[in-house]
């Protein structure tokens, strides 16, 4: 099977969503996969391209890997790392820059829509798809599986592959695009135009895995739905994005929605579904924030490993470059 490889960015406390459209993915991958190609990171480098506290960031490294193990992924069967204890990471990104042009880099949608004009930007967030290139190229996937928000990025890794390849010599696999199936889009309860926001201050939308039954329960009670109340309230839910996130929701938590006809007892069953997929993840969470050295270990383990496996590639790229 092809190599597996994916990381999240801890730029804030993870979701509902981040679990039913990541987490869960991961470990169905491990499941089908040979230890030896599954690698799940936590892409702190990242992070850095805005302002973070220092200890905040490191308070969400230290949540998000100890949810990683609490969502089911194995440390036999898969290897889980901090991208900033794997310096290949960051020392590719500076080769790839080398071989990216500033036209790429301003085409970027990140960079067009958060960064571009404003003068406190920071320089990373303009390079930063450059150290996602290093992220991928390093592992040598032959395929890369990415959401329509990721496929520029992606994209720009295999024009730098090829480039590189070109001028200096076959050193990178270039990677196929894959887009997989269609996955749980969970949305903001509060504004369901838009998804659910590991990063977004105002919570009030965005249900946190390690949030207690009756804050899920507060949260779901306020999501916005619909003036109508008729008897087909719910049915009629094609035109309505707030009641069609509940009942999706509702599906990838395993309930069902046969027999529910009203606002409330939409609710009341999305509550009911989304605490009992959360309980067991969070009782393993809290079983497993009793032994922080025990997560930082599989971390360690996970990084060494990592070392080893880009240790060859940037020593390829970096002498073809003539270094």
């Amino acid at each position: 099977m092809d190599r597996t490889l994916s990381l999240i960015t801890p730029t804030g406390r993870l979701t509902l969503g981040n679990h039913l459209g990541a987490l869960r993915r991961f470990v169905a991958a491990q499941d089908e996969s040979s230890p030896d190609d599954c690698f799940f990171g936590l892409s702190d480098l990242h992070a850095l391209t805005t302002p973070q506290d220092p200890a905040e960031l490191r308070a969400t490294v230290a949540e998000m890997a100890t949810l990683f193990l609490a969502a089911g992924l194995d440390p036999s069967r898969a290897t889980m790392f901090r991208q900033s204890q794997v310096p290949a990471h960051r020392e590719l990104a500076y080769l790839l820059e080398c071989t990216a042009y500033t036209g790429e880099l301003n085409r970027m949608i990140q960079f067009k829509e958060k960064g571009r004009g404003v003068p406190s930007t920071r320089v990373s967030l303009y390079t930063y798809p450059a150290l996602m290139a290093a992220d991928i190229l390093l592992y040598r996937p032959s395929v890369v599986p990415v959401g329509d928000d990721q496929r520029q990025h992606v994209e720009l890794t295999r024009d730098l592959a090829i480039r590189f390849n070109h001028s200096y010599g076959p050193v990178f696999v270039v990677p196929e695009v894959r887009t997989p199936a269609a996955g749980a889009r969970v949305m903001d309860l509060q504004d369901p135009a838009r998804k659910m926001s590991k990063s977004i201050q105002n919570d009030a939308g965005v249900i946190r895995l390690t949030d207690r039954p009756d804050v899920v329960r507060r949260k779901v009670a306020r999501a916005v739905t619909d003036s109508d109340t008729g008897p087909d309230a719910v049915r009629s839910a094609a035109d309505k994005p707030g009641v069609t996130n509940l009942l999706d929701i509702l599906e990838a938590c395993g309930g069902s929605a046969d027999r529910i006809t009203t606002y409330g007892a939409l609710k009341s069953a999305v509550t009911e579904a989304v605490v009992a997929t959360l309980e067991p993840l969070q009782n393993r969470y809290a079983e497993l924030a009793d032994d922080p050295a025990y997560v930082d270990s599989v971390f360690a383990d996970g990084a060494a490993r990592c070392r080893e496996v880009t240790a060859s590639v940037l020593a390829d790229a970096t002498a073809a470059m003539g270094l």
